[in-house]
Protein backbone atom coordinates (compact mmCIF):
# COMPACT_ATOMS: atom_id res chain seq x y z
CA UNK A 1 0.00 0.00 0.00
CA UNK A 2 1.25 3.68 -0.88
CA UNK A 3 1.34 6.24 1.54
CA UNK A 4 0.62 4.26 4.48
CA UNK A 5 -0.60 6.68 7.56
CA UNK A 6 0.72 6.49 11.04
CA UNK A 7 -2.67 7.64 12.79
CA UNK A 8 -3.60 7.60 16.58
CA UNK A 9 -7.74 7.45 18.04
CA UNK A 10 -7.70 9.91 20.92
CA UNK A 11 -10.89 9.46 23.05
CA UNK A 12 -11.68 5.92 20.99
CA UNK A 13 -15.19 4.34 21.45
CA UNK A 14 -18.06 3.81 19.23
CA UNK A 15 -16.97 6.22 16.63
CA UNK A 16 -13.27 6.67 16.90
CA UNK A 17 -12.92 2.65 16.90
CA UNK A 18 -14.91 2.45 13.63
CA UNK A 19 -13.27 4.58 11.71
CA UNK A 20 -9.50 3.54 13.03
CA UNK A 21 -10.58 -0.07 12.52
CA UNK A 22 -11.62 0.65 9.21
CA UNK A 23 -7.97 2.41 8.58
CA UNK A 24 -5.95 -0.17 10.20
CA UNK A 25 -8.15 -2.87 7.98
CA UNK A 26 -6.89 -1.09 4.83
CA UNK A 27 -2.99 -1.28 6.22
CA UNK A 28 -2.85 1.70 7.77
CA UNK A 29 -0.62 1.93 11.46
CA UNK A 30 -3.42 2.33 13.97
CA UNK A 31 -3.09 3.13 17.72
CA UNK A 32 -6.36 3.34 19.96
CA UNK A 33 -6.81 5.53 22.91
CA UNK A 34 -9.11 3.86 24.80
CA UNK A 35 -10.65 2.87 28.35
CA UNK A 36 -9.22 -0.19 30.03
CA UNK A 37 -11.22 -2.74 29.51
CA UNK A 38 -10.99 -2.12 25.87
CA UNK A 39 -7.55 -2.13 25.44
CA UNK A 40 -7.30 -5.15 27.51
CA UNK A 41 -9.20 -6.74 24.64
CA UNK A 42 -7.95 -5.27 22.15
CA UNK A 43 -4.40 -6.18 23.08
CA UNK A 44 -5.52 -9.75 23.35
CA UNK A 45 -7.27 -10.50 20.22
CA UNK A 46 -7.34 -7.18 18.33
CA UNK A 47 -10.25 -4.83 17.95
CA UNK A 48 -13.50 -6.38 17.06
CA UNK A 49 -15.14 -4.63 13.88
CA UNK A 50 -18.92 -5.92 13.28
CA UNK A 51 -19.72 -4.30 10.37
CA UNK A 52 -23.33 -4.90 7.54
CA UNK A 53 -20.77 -6.76 5.41
CA UNK A 54 -18.21 -8.16 7.53
CA UNK A 55 -17.49 -9.21 11.17
CA UNK A 56 -13.91 -9.85 11.95
CA UNK A 57 -10.98 -9.30 14.43
CA UNK A 58 -8.53 -6.21 13.16
CA UNK A 59 -5.15 -6.48 14.84
CA UNK A 60 -3.84 -2.63 15.89
CA UNK A 61 -2.08 -1.26 18.48
CA UNK A 62 -3.93 0.44 21.82
CA UNK A 63 -2.81 2.56 24.78
CA UNK A 64 -4.28 3.76 28.01
CA UNK A 65 -1.94 7.00 27.54
CA UNK A 66 -2.38 9.86 25.24
CA UNK A 67 1.39 10.07 24.84
CA UNK A 68 0.11 7.44 22.27
CA UNK A 69 -0.53 10.19 19.68
CA UNK A 70 3.28 10.70 19.55
CA UNK A 71 4.29 10.77 16.00
CA UNK A 72 1.36 10.38 14.10
CA UNK A 73 0.41 11.85 10.90
CA UNK A 74 -3.16 12.24 11.40
CA UNK A 75 -5.19 12.30 15.40
CA UNK A 76 -9.13 11.52 14.78
CA UNK A 77 -10.33 13.18 18.20
CA UNK A 78 -13.63 11.80 18.99
CA UNK A 79 -13.50 12.47 22.74
CA UNK A 80 -16.75 13.87 24.51
CA UNK A 81 -17.65 17.46 23.60
CA UNK A 82 -17.21 18.29 27.54
CA UNK A 83 -13.88 16.91 27.59
CA UNK A 84 -12.52 18.61 24.55
CA UNK A 85 -9.96 20.91 26.54
CA UNK A 86 -8.89 18.25 28.58
CA UNK A 87 -7.92 15.68 25.97
CA UNK A 88 -6.59 18.33 23.91
CA UNK A 89 -3.86 19.59 26.73
CA UNK A 90 -3.07 15.96 27.44
CA UNK A 91 -1.73 15.25 24.22
CA UNK A 92 -0.66 18.52 23.02
CA UNK A 93 2.91 17.84 24.01
CA UNK A 94 3.14 14.67 21.90
CA UNK A 95 1.62 16.33 18.58
CA UNK A 96 4.04 16.64 15.79
CA UNK A 97 3.80 20.16 14.53
CA UNK A 98 2.63 19.19 11.50
CA UNK A 99 0.16 16.64 12.50
CA UNK A 100 -3.55 17.07 11.21
CA UNK A 101 -6.25 16.53 13.94
CA UNK A 102 -9.37 15.58 12.57
CA UNK A 103 -12.56 16.35 15.57
CA UNK A 104 -15.34 13.33 14.92
CA UNK A 105 -17.37 15.02 17.65
CA UNK A 106 -21.08 15.33 17.98
CA UNK A 107 -21.87 19.18 18.41
CA UNK A 108 -21.10 22.79 16.60
CA UNK A 109 -17.78 24.02 18.01
CA UNK A 110 -15.60 21.32 19.14
CA UNK A 111 -12.88 22.47 16.44
CA UNK A 112 -13.21 25.89 17.46
CA UNK A 113 -12.31 24.82 20.91
CA UNK A 114 -9.30 22.41 20.42
CA UNK A 115 -7.58 24.87 18.12
CA UNK A 116 -7.86 27.36 21.26
CA UNK A 117 -5.61 24.64 23.28
CA UNK A 118 -4.14 23.92 20.72
CA UNK A 119 -2.26 26.92 18.92
CA UNK A 120 -0.65 26.30 15.82
CA UNK A 121 -2.05 22.93 15.04
CA UNK A 122 -3.83 21.78 11.90
CA UNK A 123 -7.48 21.39 13.65
CA UNK A 124 -10.16 20.74 10.61
CA UNK A 125 -13.65 20.12 11.46
CA UNK A 126 -15.76 17.03 10.26
CA UNK A 127 -19.25 16.10 10.30
CA UNK A 128 -19.86 12.23 11.32
CA UNK A 129 -22.77 10.01 9.98
CA UNK A 130 -22.90 6.83 11.70
CA UNK A 131 -24.57 4.17 13.98
CA UNK A 132 -22.26 2.36 16.12
CA UNK A 133 -21.98 1.13 19.80
CA UNK A 134 -19.28 -0.78 21.67
CA UNK A 135 -20.77 -4.12 21.88
CA UNK A 136 -18.40 -5.01 24.64
CA UNK A 137 -14.75 -4.67 25.68
CA UNK A 138 -12.92 -4.15 21.93
CA UNK A 139 -16.16 -4.62 20.55
CA UNK A 140 -17.79 -2.35 18.02
CA UNK A 141 -21.08 -2.86 16.31
CA UNK A 142 -21.70 -0.78 13.09
CA UNK A 143 -25.17 -0.33 12.51
CA UNK A 144 -25.41 1.47 9.44
CA UNK A 145 -24.13 4.72 7.36
CA UNK A 146 -20.21 5.73 7.70
CA UNK A 147 -19.84 8.72 5.58
CA UNK A 148 -18.06 11.65 6.89
CA UNK A 149 -17.85 15.67 5.74
CA UNK A 150 -14.56 17.36 6.18
CA UNK A 151 -13.16 20.74 6.20
CA UNK A 152 -10.93 21.26 2.73
CA UNK A 153 -7.42 22.26 5.06
CA UNK A 154 -5.07 20.15 4.54
CA UNK A 155 -6.83 16.72 4.46
CA UNK A 156 -6.65 15.80 1.05
CA UNK A 157 -4.20 12.89 1.24
CA UNK A 158 -6.27 11.35 4.67
CA UNK A 159 -9.65 12.15 2.39
CA UNK A 160 -8.16 9.44 0.38
CA UNK A 161 -7.02 7.40 2.61
CA UNK A 162 -10.39 6.94 3.87
CA UNK A 163 -12.06 6.69 1.01
CA UNK A 164 -9.76 3.76 0.09
CA UNK A 165 -10.61 2.28 3.01
CA UNK A 166 -14.30 2.26 2.55
CA UNK A 167 -15.33 5.65 4.16
CA UNK A 168 -17.58 7.21 2.04
CA UNK A 169 -15.99 11.12 2.29
CA UNK A 170 -16.78 14.55 1.14
CA UNK A 171 -14.71 17.64 1.66
CA UNK A 172 -16.81 20.99 1.95
CA UNK A 173 -16.15 24.43 2.36
CA UNK A 174 -19.51 24.45 4.50
CA UNK A 175 -19.00 22.28 6.89
CA UNK A 176 -20.30 25.04 9.72
CA UNK A 177 -23.51 24.46 7.62
CA UNK A 178 -23.20 20.38 7.76
CA UNK A 179 -22.31 20.07 11.17
CA UNK A 180 -25.43 22.03 12.00
CA UNK A 181 -27.54 19.84 9.89
CA UNK A 182 -26.13 16.93 11.97
CA UNK A 183 -26.74 18.79 15.54
CA UNK A 184 -30.51 19.31 14.57
CA UNK A 185 -30.85 15.39 13.65
CA UNK A 186 -29.23 15.02 17.08
CA UNK A 187 -31.48 17.14 18.69
CA UNK A 188 -34.43 15.75 17.22
CA UNK A 189 -33.57 12.26 18.27
CA UNK A 190 -31.01 12.05 20.87
CA UNK A 191 -33.10 13.26 23.76
CA UNK A 192 -36.45 11.04 23.12
CA UNK A 193 -34.46 7.63 21.74
CA UNK A 194 -32.19 8.47 26.06
CA UNK A 195 -35.52 9.13 27.81
CA UNK A 196 -37.34 6.14 26.16
CA UNK A 197 -34.25 3.74 25.54
CA UNK A 198 -35.66 3.09 22.35
CA UNK A 199 -34.02 2.53 19.23
CA UNK A 200 -35.12 4.59 16.21
CA UNK A 201 -37.12 3.02 14.90
CA UNK A 202 -39.32 2.70 17.80
CA UNK A 203 -39.18 5.83 19.11
CA UNK A 204 -40.34 7.19 15.47
CA UNK A 205 -43.32 5.02 16.23
CA UNK A 206 -44.36 6.46 19.70
CA UNK A 207 -47.93 8.05 19.47
CA UNK A 208 -47.30 12.46 18.75
CA UNK A 209 -43.20 11.98 18.77
CA UNK A 210 -42.80 13.20 15.04
CA UNK A 211 -45.11 16.09 16.42
CA UNK A 212 -42.54 16.38 18.80
CA UNK A 213 -39.62 16.26 16.58
CA UNK A 214 -40.95 18.88 13.98
CA UNK A 215 -41.68 21.38 17.20
CA UNK A 216 -37.34 20.77 18.23
CA UNK A 217 -36.37 21.08 14.47
CA UNK A 218 -38.02 24.19 13.73
CA UNK A 219 -36.99 25.46 16.48
CA UNK A 220 -33.64 24.77 15.98
CA UNK A 221 -33.83 25.88 12.23
CA UNK A 222 -34.97 29.60 13.29
CA UNK A 223 -31.67 29.96 16.31
CA UNK A 224 -29.66 28.60 13.19
CA UNK A 225 -31.27 31.98 11.24
CA UNK A 226 -30.83 33.93 13.75
CA UNK A 227 -27.36 33.21 14.25
CA UNK A 228 -26.73 33.59 10.51
CA UNK A 229 -25.80 29.46 9.90
CA UNK A 230 -26.05 28.23 6.40
CA UNK A 231 -27.79 25.37 7.73
CA UNK A 232 -26.73 21.97 4.88
CA UNK A 233 -29.21 20.23 2.98
CA UNK A 234 -32.98 19.68 3.60
CA UNK A 235 -33.10 19.26 7.40
CA UNK A 236 -36.48 17.92 7.22
CA UNK A 237 -36.29 14.77 5.03
CA UNK A 238 -33.16 14.11 6.53
CA UNK A 239 -34.56 13.46 9.68
CA UNK A 240 -37.87 12.19 8.37
CA UNK A 241 -35.42 9.62 6.69
CA UNK A 242 -32.58 8.81 9.19
CA UNK A 243 -34.92 6.68 11.15
CA UNK A 244 -35.25 4.43 8.27
CA UNK A 245 -31.81 4.11 7.61
CA UNK A 246 -30.84 3.19 10.85
CA UNK A 247 -33.79 1.49 13.14
CA UNK A 248 -31.90 -0.16 15.30
CA UNK A 249 -29.77 2.33 16.47
CA UNK A 250 -30.12 3.69 19.98
CA UNK A 251 -28.78 7.15 20.51
CA UNK A 252 -25.35 7.68 21.90
CA UNK A 253 -27.34 9.60 24.47
CA UNK A 254 -29.20 6.44 25.22
CA UNK A 255 -26.56 4.41 25.50
CA UNK A 256 -24.97 7.11 27.57
CA UNK A 257 -27.84 7.25 30.17
CA UNK A 258 -28.25 3.21 30.02
CA UNK A 259 -24.50 2.79 31.70
CA UNK A 260 -24.84 5.59 33.64
CA UNK A 261 -22.59 7.80 32.20
CA UNK A 262 -22.74 11.62 31.51
CA UNK A 263 -24.24 12.88 28.50
CA UNK A 264 -23.59 15.34 26.03
CA UNK A 265 -26.94 16.78 25.87
CA UNK A 266 -25.72 20.09 26.86
CA UNK A 267 -23.46 20.19 23.65
CA UNK A 268 -26.67 19.17 21.96
CA UNK A 269 -30.49 20.14 22.59
CA UNK A 270 -28.70 22.50 25.56
CA UNK A 271 -26.58 24.34 23.26
CA UNK A 272 -30.00 25.51 20.92
CA UNK A 273 -31.29 26.44 24.75
CA UNK A 274 -28.79 28.68 25.05
CA UNK A 275 -27.87 29.94 21.57
CA UNK A 276 -32.28 30.96 21.86
CA UNK A 277 -31.43 33.02 24.87
CA UNK A 278 -29.08 34.60 23.84
CA UNK A 279 -30.49 35.64 20.26
CA UNK A 280 -34.33 35.84 21.46
CA UNK A 281 -35.68 33.14 20.27
CA UNK A 282 -38.25 30.59 22.16
CA UNK A 283 -36.91 27.01 22.02
CA UNK A 284 -39.49 25.25 24.71
CA UNK A 285 -39.55 22.15 22.86
CA UNK A 286 -35.53 21.69 23.25
CA UNK A 287 -35.50 22.86 26.97
CA UNK A 288 -37.97 20.47 28.04
CA UNK A 289 -35.83 17.51 26.17
CA UNK A 290 -32.84 19.14 27.77
CA UNK A 291 -34.07 19.44 31.38
CA UNK A 292 -35.34 15.91 31.30
CA UNK A 293 -32.69 14.42 30.22
CA UNK A 294 -30.34 16.28 32.36
CA UNK A 295 -32.45 15.21 35.35
CA UNK A 296 -32.26 11.16 34.27
CA UNK A 297 -28.35 11.66 34.51
CA UNK A 298 -29.24 13.55 37.71
CA UNK A 299 -30.42 10.13 39.01
CA UNK A 300 -28.00 7.86 37.91
CA UNK A 301 -25.26 9.82 40.25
Amino acid sequence: MTNKLKVAVMGAGAVGCYYGGMLARAGHDVVLVARPQHVAAIERGGLRLQTLSFDEPVPLKASLDASAVQGADVVLFSVKSSDTEAAGRLMQPFLRADALVICLQNGVDNAERLRAVLPGQTVAAAVVYVATEMAGPGHVKHHGRGDLVIEPSGTAGVAQALIAAGVPMEVSNNVRGALWAKLILNCAYNAVSAIAQLPYGKTVAGVGITDVMGDVVAECLAVAQADGVQVAGDVQAAVAKLAGSMPTQLSSTAQDLARGKPTEIDHLNGLIVRRGQALGVATPANRVLWALVKLLEAKNT
